[in-house]
């Protein structure tokens, strides 16, 4: 274990997990535990000890069973950091990671699945949203009448169902709502099709790996009875998908990049009949090893044919990289590299752009298009315009909380790259403005014609954790900032400012305030800190915290109208226990017709973890 005292945050967590386990699971030998324990150190430790890597910890991987993290070494998520170890090696490491032998848990009780015919697909009720920014300007902005809620019916929301998603520790992926049914992604690596009404299942796909983003369904006019909407995401190992909607039988399957810590974190942003990618990686965390050659990842959009998956075109973001020399400990290091894009793309049909926000660089040399909001030609791909934000932010997570590891470049930069995608909004005097929110905590407003800065404001302390973190939102001339800037050893120079904030969108003013209040008392994993995407109507700001607290804030006064602690148990509609936990990553509120949508868990980046979806109306 490491050096903070993790478990006790998850000991509710882990009793429902190893509540499935028999009495009479058979313990563990002591040559297991000994061969398994080195193998965790050598080669597992180094990111799952170290929130930087934004690995799970140890102790929220204990709660899972060995056959799910044995499925994760052999041909899911953790597939290359496992490739070197022998079948034998990998079965030790996954039963001392979960403390439990191969074969002695119960099985899982399935989901509960809908009475043939009771549940048919809804062709007049086309999607609720477009795609992951809810509208087409990625706003994350809902109008009160679809919304469906006010600030006076708040007193009278309450729980309708909830749904635990099977093996799983967070809930990373947005849901979407089409035909009388939310479409979740697990980070088990199942698609579920729920019934809105009641959560039972229609049908359910499974994917080669974890869901890691949002699910986009393709619009339909209502009625149209020849209509064959598809399901779009990704998973943890570069694959996109596309399932039909109505079936759940697999379309098309795209590995996106053939490099192998290629990961896909943002939703694919569909319009028209072109499916935009963005392509993230999980090579920054591989850097935490000495020997690691870092780095060779370099970040992308790939443009597909919506309906048969076959590129249209590829926009490389950073340069083929090359030997740079060596590291102290003698290992080749190359670049440039990194550049991923892990939020969702925006689609200006108007203006023919497509706007990115960028990630930092992994390794020398720093190159133009890192930590950047890039405007690209919707049919071909080419860079209309780049305005970097940031020069020179050189990270990897051997740099974690102003470490210096081998792989940590010279003259590292701040980590203050984008995991927010951008915005186009009007404000009140008129003008379209480019939004976006950088980790540094710094807000930025943007010409999207030509990438000119406007202004910028600065909000928050920023830091490796956010800053802003994962998504904004953008309502009425107004912008809404989560802040998380949650502490992690780091010397910022500064105290941290967690809060909501709203500006005005023409000046970058700042309107209000609210601050993150410390509720946490103690617990272990639980810190303030507004790191997950928001959603916002036009009196409403719905937002999930890190301390596992979900709130609704006056859009025009930051006041906190409704508090909710998720941190407890849920019973799913399956009759077994789910809980809740941290809210971060792109997965946010979702409110359609007085249905309020909450996602929680979240165990990586030393969170509480979770994998409950709960599902909220009005009385």
């Amino acid at each position: 274990m490491g050096k903070r005292n993790i478990c006790g945050a998850l000991g509710a967590f882990a009793a429902l997990a190893l509540s499935a386990a028999p009495a009479s699971a058979q313990s563990l030998d002591a040559d297991l535990l000994t061969a398994g324990e080195a193998i965790y150190e050598t080669s597992c430790a180094a990111c799952h000890e170290n929130a930087g890597s934004h690995a799970p910890s140890r102790a929220a991987l204990s709660t899972l069973s060995p056959e799910v993290v044995l499925r994760a070494l052999v041909d899911g998520r953790m597939q290359q950091e496992a490739a070197n170890l022998s079948d034998d090696e990998r079965t030790a490491v996954a039963q001392v990671i979960s403390g439990r032998a191969l074969g002695s848990t119960a099985p899982a009780t399935p989901v509960l699945m809908c009475e043939p015919g009771t549940s048919p697909f809804e062709r007049d009720r086309p999607p609720a949203f477009h795609g992951w920014g809810l509208d087409a300007h990625n706003s994350h902005s809902i109008p009160t009448e679809q919304a469906g809620l006010a600030a006076a019916d708040l007193p009278r929301l309450t729980l309708r169902w909830a749904f635990a998603v099977p093996d799983a520790i967070e809930m990373r992926a947005q849901p979407a709502i089409a035909g009388g049914a939310i479409y979740l992604g697990g980070t088990n690596g199942v698609l579920y099709a729920l019934d809105a009404d009641t959560g039972c299942v229609r049908w359910t796909y499974q994917a080669q790996s974890g869901i890691r983003s949002g699910v986009t369904i393709s619009a339909w006019e209502a009625g149209d009875e020849g209509a064959r909407p598809l399901a779009y995401f990704g998973d943890n190992v570069g694959n996109t998908y596309a399932v039909d909607a109505i079936t759940g039988e697999e379309v098309w399957t795209r590995h996106v990049h053939d490099h192998p810590a290629t990961t896909l974190t943002g939703p694919a942003t569909l319009s028209g009949d072109t499916l935009f990618v963005p392509i993230s990686s999980n090579e920054e965390g591989s850097a935490a090893f000495p020997g690691y050659e870092c780095c060779t990842f370099r970040g992308s959009l790939l443009a597909l044919d919506a309906r048969t998956g076959e590129e249209r075109w590829r926009s490389w973001l950073v340069d083929e990289p090359q030997p740079q020399g060596t590291n102290s400990q003698g290992t080749v290091t190359r670049g440039p590299s990194g550049v991923p894009v892990w939020s969702a793309p925006l689609a200006d049909r108007e203006r023919g752009l497509l706007y990115l926000a960028t990630g930092n660089n992994y390794s020398h040399p720093a190159s133009p298009h890192s930590s950047a909001i890039v405007a690209l030609d919707m049919k071909t791909g080419a860079i209309r315009w780049s305005r970097q934000l940031m020069e020179g932010d050189l990270w990897n997570v051997a740099c974690w909380a102003g470490a210096s590891g081998p792989n940590c470049p010279e003259d590292t930069g701040p980590d203050a790259d984008f995991g927010a995608g951008a915005i186009l909004a009007e404000g009140n005097d008129g003008k379209t403005y480019l939004l976006a929110g950088q980790k540094s905590g710094v807000a930025h407003g943007l010409d999207p014609d030509t990438g000119e800065v406007i202004w910028q404001t600065r909000v928050g302390r920023g830091g490796e954790l956010g800053g802003i973190h994962f998504g904004i939102a953008a309502e009425g001339g107004r912008l809404f900032l989560p802040v998380n800037d949650e502490e992690n050893g780091a010397d910022y120079g500064a105290p941290g400012r967690p809060g909501i904030y709203a500006l005005d969108i023409a000046t970058g003013e700042v309107l209000w305030s609210s601050p993150a209040t410390n509720v946490c008392n103690g617990k272990a994993l639980c810190a303030p800190g507004y790191s997950a995407a928001i959603t916002v109507t036009p009196e409403l700001v719905l937002a999930g915290n890190t301390d596992a607290h979900f709130r609704i804030l006056d859009a025009a006064s930051g006041e906190i109208l409704w508090d909710l602690d998720t941190d407890r148990a849920f019973e799913s509609v399956n009759g077994t226990l789910g809980h809740g936990g941290s809210m971060s990553g792109g997965a946010a509120p979702v409110l359609h017709d007085g249905q309020l949508l909450i996602s929680s868990g979240y165990a990586f980046l030393d969170k509480i973890p979770g994998n409950v979806l709960l599902v909220y109306g009005l009385e």
